[in-house]
């Protein structure tokens, strides 16, 4: 019932039979006492237990040694060679373009691929299969999120290739830019630094940039200035413009490609006003100094030759007792007063009318650099 087996044993003695037969038993007894031999099959305790482990382990490293070094050789390969292919690879690029920015991003890219080649080659054939599975499903899973997290600075970085590529402007052009107006001194993977007339650095974020309407005065060097002026209806209009356009030729600044033009702008309340358009090269001199050296020119000689300039303001004739007019006189007199002489330092400076592109430059030149990145033009 209990799967106990019994057996008689007959011991047989040189009398004859022992007439008493015992009894044996594959139960032991309990008197009985235990085995002191540490050798046992089955117990991990044992020191052939863990002979046998280790020898397995070393069996199992040598079948799969030589698969891991070559994974490792591949993984080495592909480090060192990343960066000799990478530019052997953008050769053809260079024929497209020679924006830096554009170049060294192509170029990382391609050794990051060619270093990601490697590592997912050597877990293949160390058979983490699934793992560099997951570690290629990763990193475009971070990447996404990280475009999320990081999209103003991404929208940046694209803007500044972009404008790498295209190249709307070159370094010490005058450009405006929402509403900023200055000489580019620098421009790098995050901003546009410009310096405008008044030495203010100011960065512009390359997305800005990129998106606004960008205004550039050095492109084309000829700049047109303009000066507005107006005479009294008791004029000559045509001998009033003649005497505006000889002034304005006479200027050795004015361009004479295009021509100079004085056109009428409208009919005032008490003058007829008009417009002096003239041409400048930018690069040599300044359309405001010009304008205001014309503008002088003009008051002084149709003071000269009496044409009046009157304002919108309406005049009040005071009369003396004999009905002339009483300020008739006076104007006169002051008109024919003497004027002081002007000195040569005073005709200097009144007379310039360089440009202050250049100064602007050399200050850019000489201030500290507000942006420490690399130039990407």
């Amino acid at each position: 019932m209990f799967g106990i087996k019994l057996a008689v044993k007959v011991k047989v003695t040189k009398h004859g039979r022992n007439p008493m037969p015992t009894i044996a038993s594959d139960v032991p007894s309990a008197a009985s006492p235990p085995s002191l031999n540490p050798v046992m099959e089955g117990n991990v305790f044992s020191w052939q237990f863990f002979y046998d482990q280790s020898m397995q382990l070393v069996h199992a490293t040598a079948q799969i040694l030589p698969t891991l070094l070559l994974g490792l050789l591949l993984l080495t390969i592909s480090y060192f060679t990343a960066g000799p292919l990478s530019r052997l690879l953008i050769k053809p690029i260079n024929l497209v373009t020679d924006s830096k920015l554009v170049l060294l991003v192509v170029r990382r890219g391609i050794s990051t691929l060619i270093i990601l080649l490697g590592l997912y080659l050597f877990l293949r054939l160390a058979g983490l299969t699934e793992f560099a599975v997951a570690i290629m499903s990763g990193t475009g899973l971070i990447g996404l999120i990280l475009g999320f997290a990081f999209r103003d600075i991404a929208e940046n970085f694209i803007a500044s290739l972009l404008l790498s590529v295209q190249r709307p402007f070159k370094i010490d052009d005058v450009i405006e830019v929402d509403g900023r107006l200055g000489v580019i001194k620098k421009v790098t993977a995050r901003a546009t630094t410009l310096v405008d007339y008044d030495g203010n650095h100011i960065q512009i974020p390359n997305a800005t940039v990129y998106k606004n309407t960008i205004k550039n005065l050095t492109a084309n060097p000829k700049m047109r200035g303009k000066v507005e002026i107006g005479i009294g209806y008791d004029n000559d209009i045509r001998s009033a413009q003649t005497l505006a356009l000889n002034i304005a030729n006479k200027q050795t600044a004015v361009l004479s490609d295009p021509p100079a033009q004085v056109l009428i702008k409208n009919l005032g309340s008490s003058t007829i006003n008009f417009i002096l358009y003239f041409w400048v090269n930018g690069e040599q001199h300044s359309p405001l100094k010009v304008s205001s050296q014309l503008m002088r020119e003009l008051v002084n000689e149709f003071t000269e030759q009496n044409i009046s300039m009157p304002d919108d303001a309406r005049e009040r004739i005071l009369l003396n007792a004999s009905g002339e007019e009483f300020s008739s006189s006076a104007v006169k007199e002051r008109l024919n007063e003497k004027k002081p002489p002007e000195t040569h330092e005073q005709t200097e400076t009144l007379n310039d009318v360089s440009s202050d592109t250049d100064e602007i430059r050399e200050q850019a030149e000489q201030s500290r650099d507000p942006e420490q990145g690399k130039n990407i033009i």
